[in-house]
């Protein structure tokens, strides 16, 4: 059987980064590991081909191969979702979809002719079975939550590499909190579960094996979640992986508690830990109490931001603005916290729904639920009708983007989080690609953009003040680069 997977296209946001690759010569920044994942679950015996349409079209003659379509979204590519399946459709194919948007909405995609939901570990395998008899249902579901400890190894050789800025693997599923907001533990749980240390090294074998040396984001929603396997196994394993090998440095996602433990953060940076996201949401404690956020309550956030940054890790942060406690002063203390803490990658997005969290049923008890989630974090919208004013929301929103990602803003920014961060020594090969992006940098940003006086105050005061941190500081200007772009888009 020849089985076609489909990962539809990202529109242009916050995290896509789609302005920043053109500048290291990528087409995405990381590849779809749930897909791939899917296929090393398939039957051996099948012919699987894999379409990324962030990095290549989908043709007519991939579908004219297929006998299956096997397609999985996030909310976010719900729009080029909707166009794969009228195009799988029209070349009459049978669909099979899961993933995110399907498990969240399957109502909405009458179209799609079996819905495997949840997590594949556990429904994929009584589809396979039932397809085998002859018999399969259109929806299969499940309230369990898998054992990851017999998740297999992604089907690396489906994509081709070189696309990519980043790899992704996974480590743990769940979180321990319970943000009303989120969906993370609707759809995974709150218990904390993990794939074996000898699994995390044997991907990573693989991926090394494969000539890969630049990031690698491991995508747990919270790696933290279970510090003591961590201290006593994890990290010491990454440690022992990393000797005499160059680049592959991780990312990943984190609660602001990794903050109270100076041994866990000086064990990721020995690790290879360069970067990790949290969310921060807020500075605003009343706000905080209100998502039951309330491992960022009674600290003070700045300095847990700045303590992370002194001790080696980059901070991208998560905002929020639109919670039922906020009024009109929170824009301007959202952007001071924002600028004070030196967080350069700053997402802020208007509070929003999502299909199955708490908030979204108070919403809907509250008669609050006003359309669509569009999964998009920065696109000025919201799926609720707030407290405060619409208008003065969106306006005062506009505000706090405009400001943060003003090029005045944004390099003030850069050079507070240059100044606080202390760089781990790992061992890394100059690639072609960031050469080039520096040389493109120069010229696209240093030269034909009305923020050069900018870049070039950083430039040189970089080079004079911090010059080991200067590679860094170029990335930023990309980056600041893409946000700009990103916010005009929305502005229009």
């Amino acid at each position: 059987m020849n089985i076609l997977l489909v990962y539809p296209e990202f529109p242009d946001t916050f995290w896509s980064f789609k302005h920043a690759l053109k500048f290291v010569r990528k087409k995405s920044s990381s590849p779809p590991l749930g897909l791939l994942t899917v296929a090393a679950m398939l039957p051996a015996t099948w012919d699987k081909r894999l379409v990324d349409m962030n990095v290549q079209n989908l043709k007519q003659t991939d579908l004219a191969w297929a006998d299956m379509v096997l397609i999985s979204a996030m909310t976010v590519q719900r729009e080029s979702t909707q166009a794969v399946i009228a195009r799988v459709r029209a070349a009459n194919k049978t669909l099979v979809a899961g993933g995110p948007l399907f498990t969240a909405e399957p109502e909405a995609f009458p179209e799609v002719d079996h819905l495997v939901l949840n997590e594949a570990e556990i429904t994929l395998p009584l589809f396979l079975s039932d397809l085998g008899r002859g018999k399969p249902k259109r929806i299969y579901e499940t309230e369990e939550h898998a054992d990851i400890t017999k998740t297999p190894i992604p089907l690396w050789e489906l994509i081709d590499l070189r696309y990519y800025d980043s790899l992704s693997l996974q480590f743990t599923r769940g979180c321990p909190f319970n943000c009303d907001f989120c969906n993370v533990t609707a759809l995974l749980g709150h218990r904390m579960r993990l794939k074996t240390t000898r699994q995390l090294i044997a991907e990573l074998d693989q991926i090394y094996a494969l000539g890969w040396r630049r990031n690698i984001f491991i995508v747990d929603d919270n790696f933290i979640g279970n510090k003591r396997i961590l201290k006593q196994e994890v990290l010491p394993a990454l440690i022992e992986w990393r000797k005499g090998k160059k680049g592959c440095l991780f990312l990943t996602e984190a609660s602001v508690n990794l903050s109270d433990d100076d041994e866990l953060i000086t064990l990721m940076v020995k690790a290879g830990f360069t970067q990790v996201f949290v969310g921060i949401e807020t500075p605003d404690d009343n706000a905080l109490a209100e998502c039951s956020k309330s491992q960022n309550r009674n600290r003070d956030l700045i300095s847990s931001v700045r303590k992370l940054q002194r001790m080696g890790l980059q901070v991208m942060g998560g905002f929020i603005v639109g919670f039922d406690s906020d009024d009109e002063t929170i824009f301007e203390r959202m952007t001071e916290f924002i600028q004070q803490s030196g967080i350069v990658t700053a997402m802020v997005g208007l509070l929003q729904a999502p299909v199955g969290t708490q908030l979204y049923q108070r919403m809907l008890r509250e008669g609050r639920i006003r359309n669509t989630y569009s999964g998009d974090n920065v696109d000025g919208e919201t799926n609720i009708i707030p407290i405060m004013e619409m208008a003065q929301l969106k306006a005062g929103y506009r505000k706090v983007l405009d400001s943060i990602y003003s090029a005045k803003g944004f390099y003030e920014r850069v050079r507070t989080f240059l100044t606080d961060y202390a760089p781990a020594r790992h061992s890394v090969t100059l690639q072609w690609e960031e050469i080039a992006a520096f040389l493109t940098s120069m010229f696209e940003i240093g030269i034909r953009s009305e923020e050069r006086w900018h870049y070039w105050r950083l430039f040189f005061w970089t080079l004079f003040h911090h010059p080991k941190k200067f590679p860094l500081a170029i990335t930023f200007t990309i980056y600041g680069y893409h946000f700009r772009k990103v916010n005009e888009l929305h502005v229009a």
